[in-house]
């Protein structure tokens, strides 16, 4: 069971006094029983990183500024040579499903109608080819990109990446931080198991390698990292798509520096929303540091505890060229489906614009001088 069976959960409409991110997050909880809230919205081992990305966020001061001529400005943003109507894109995140019925299709028309960018996961519970048909006619959509864990199987793989060519997504996100799954206790805790029709439907007919353990040796070393992705496997990839491809799950700015020079098309900040290595860099922490490293030689994205449009604006005075939001939008889809993820996505682009005037940005080339700590680096 996915939800409380007294509520009519496939035709929900927004909640009365549902205003802020927040709102919808604590609307949402009720409505999700315990195991898929503790899947879904957990984290690792003490959920330190997930609570400090949040925090980080918050503790970044505004700069006011009054009475700038601000008329005409707007929140376009340039990403992989198209001009978007802002800087927000939907995180890839796995099995929607479980929060609404409508899943996938229902973030896919939401953010295809709000302009944002959408990135689908490998782990969706809906076809990537349904996506896309749902997605790409909508004329003020933001970009469609296909978020790729590479699997043991490089001709699994290649046949994914060609379904994702085909169906029109524009880019390949390949998640380069989860090796290994992280400790989640919450969700061992509360025993999750995937319903009865929820799977990874994109997944289907993946066969796993055999294990093959000799007494003593690791299960994480001797046998999963065995089958990890590799630098030479970025080098490879690039090599069977058309699709510029993006690395998410960057935090050292060497790492930035090695993927610039493996030809990745763009760096994600991320450390995959304190899923994987608890006490980890937040992300806001991360940001600054890469976007010195890449010196704007590839678009610069981030994620991690993005809940309001001041968090947006910091993390583009900080160097990003466009933030990604993940647990937000499940929680509009729990409340509301469609109608929920477009409320989410609303609410932070009104309120980067509200943030966004009060200190005194015309566009968000401007964003760097809105941070008051004013160390934010420079822009090109």
């Amino acid at each position: 069971m996915t939800a409380r069976p007294d509520l009519p959960h496939p035709n929900r409409t927004l909640p009365a006094g549902v205003v802020t991110l927040a709102d919808h997050e604590q609307h949402a909880q009720g409505l999700l029983d315990d195991a898929t809230w503790a899947y879904l919205f957990g984290a690792a081992a003490d959920e330190l990183t997930f609570a400090r990305n949040l925090d980080a966020w918050r503790h970044i001061e505004l700069l006011p500024r009054v009475l700038r001529p601000l008329a005409g400005g707007h929140t376009h943003v340039q990403l992989l040579g198209r001009t978007l109507p802002h800087p927000i894109l939907v995180a890839p995140m796995a099995y929607q499903r479980l929060a609404h019925p409508d899943g996938e299709n229902a973030t896919a028309l939401a953010a295809a109608a709000l302009g944002a960018g959408l990135v689908f996961s490998t782990q969706a519970s809906a076809p990537l080819d349904d996506i896309a048909k749902a997605f790409l006619p909508e004329p003020g959509r933001g970009p469609l990109w296909f978020q790729l864990y590479a699997q043991p199987d490089r001709g699994f793989t290649q046949e994914l990446v060609r379904r994702a060519e085909s169906a029109g997504y524009e880019a390949l996100v390949l998640t380069v931080d989860a090796p290994v799954q992280g400790a989640r206790d919450g969700e061992r805790r509360a025993h999750f198991r995937l319903p009865d029709g929820v799977s990874a439907v994109n997944l289907a007919g993946l066969r796993s390698p055999p294990r093959v353990l000799q007494a003593g040796q690791s299960a994480v070393f001797d046998d999963l990292l065995t089958h990890a992705p590799t630098w030479d496997d970025i080098a490879w990839l690039r090599s069977i798509t058309r699709l510029p491809v993006l690395l998410k799950g960057i935090l050292h700015p060497d790492d930035a520096r090695q993927a610039i020079g493996c030809g990745a098309a763009g760096v994600i900040v991320s450390n995959h929303g304190g899923r994987t290595l608890d006490t980890a860099v937040t992300t806001a922490a991360a940001l600054p540091r890469i976007a010195q490293a890449v010196q704007g030689d590839v678009p610069l994205l981030v994620d991690g505890g993005i809940r309001r449009g001041t968090d947006v604006l910091k993390a583009m005075g900080l160097g990003a060229s466009a933030v990604l939001v993940g647990r937000p939008v499940l929680h509009g889809l729990a409340n509301a489906g469609a109608t929920g993820v477009a409320h989410v996505l609303r609410l932070l682009r009104d309120e980067l614009e509200i943030a966004m005037a009060l200190t005194g940005c015309r566009t968000l080339a401007d964003a760097p001088a809105a941070l008051a700590q004013g160390d934010a680096p420079p822009r090109r």
